[in-house]
């Protein structure tokens, strides 16, 4: 049977729609399909009373990248949102990055010399560890005990379901300070959100392209198979080839909305909350990505989770272990030339939005080679 699309596309977040943008700018014929019944995958806000909900979790465009960001740009156009977060621990709040208002609070320092003379009192006591052998010693040797244990101990454990003296030091390869009191978080040249939400860059990308919603492609994926001359597969990869070298292991998350009757919850983003005894990691406050004025408020509760697969996997554990698991799938993917992969699922990664542009753009110069 002759196939009736060039491609077909699992999945319609982000790196599936700027792959499926450019093919058919190219003439190529793409059917996607996503189990989920609408486009975006996590990007994806839901627009409640014209707040612009981020429903899997805060997502914001930073990079230094100009061509992803010219591309992005050329579809929507984006706020001047600044991400700077805050840290809730013991009922008060430190500002993120760490930076001088956080030292200033913590310590009760003034200028960047005495902040610095702190942080190197206070890491001095942990030089004898010449080779860290878990996070919490990698941790303490970076920023000693105060920055610990105020910031990074419970929430991590509590992130990753485990003991900081079970998670191996490579998590934190560096822990960065700034010594001003410039509160943006990233150092990237562009930021921002779009205006009106992520479903408008997605809608513009997937403009006039064939989609199916609530389809899962492995019930029926030799039928699917056959409809296209290649497949684009952005889900798990280990799925893809039915767990032969063992499950992928991922952290959970789940999201707890709520609308609230007031103008104003927390006059910001996003709040961490640090300690192990609240259960969520951090408050989302929607409209605040985007300036609204709205007498009313929509939040959200992060709860990390284990992951099972009846649930959707948020955070690959890139430990040793699954990392060569992952290798082997990698491998056996490439024997099959008509198939093609991308995306934080299929490449077992975390991946900023801009990776996830700049990796998609990468592979169509490859595989539509006139772009």
């Amino acid at each position: 049977m002759e196939a009736k699309y060039d491609y077909l596309i699992v999945g319609t977040g982000l790196f599936a729609a700027v792959f499926a943008y450019h093919a058919k700018r190219q003439g190529k014929k793409c059917l996607m399909i996503d189990k989920r019944s609408h486009t975006g995958g996590n990007i994806y806000c839901e627009n409640v009373d014209s707040i612009n909900v981020h429903k899997y979790g805060a997502h914001i465009f930073h990079t230094s990248n100009k061509e992803v960001w010219q591309f992005v740009n050329s579809f929507v156009e984006f706020n001047r949102f600044t991400n700077s977060p805050l840290a809730n621990y013991k009922n008060v709040l430190y500002n993120l990055p760490f930076n001088m208002n956080t030292f200033c609070k913590l310590w009760g320092v003034n200028t960047p010399q005495q902040a610095k003379e702190k942080l190197d009192e206070q890491r001095m006591r942990y030089a004898h560890i010449e080779e860290p052998q878990n996070l919490e010693e990698q941790a303490l040797k970076l920023c000693g005990e105060d920055i610990y244990y105020a910031f990074i101990k419970e929430y991590t454990e509590k992130q990753w379901g485990r003991s900081a003296v079970d998670l191996p030091a490579f998590i934190i390869k560096r822990i960065p300070f700034r010594f001003t009191f410039d509160n943006n978080y990233f150092n990237d040249d562009y930021q921002g959100i779009p205006k009106g939400g992520y479903n408008k860059l997605i809608d513009a990308l997937l403009q006039g392209i064939e989609i199916k919603f609530n389809t899962n492609y492995f019930e029926n994926r030799s039928g699917f198979d056959k409809l296209a001359e290649k497949v684009l597969f952005t889900g798990r990869i280990d799925e893809l080839f039915d767990y032969e070298y063992g499950e992928l292991e991922y952290r959970g998350l789940f999201f707890e909305h709520e609308r609230l009757d007031i103008e104003d919850f927390q006059g910001n983003a996003v709040v961490n909350y640090n300690e192990r005894k609240v259960p969520y990691t951090r408050i989302i406050e929607h409209k605040h990505f985007e300036f609204g004025k709205q007498p009313f408020t929509i939040i959200t509760r992060e709860y990390p989770s284990e992951f099972a697969n009846d649930n959707e996997p948020y955070y690959p554990v890139n430990d040793e272990k699954n990392n060569q698991i992952y290798l082997k799938y990698k491998e056996k993917a490439k024997s099959d030339s008509n198939l093609l992969l991308g995306g934080r699922l299929a490449q077992y990664a975390y991946f900023d939005m801009d990776d996830t542009v700049e990796a998609s753009l990468n592979l169509v110069k490859k595989e539509l080679s006139n772009i």
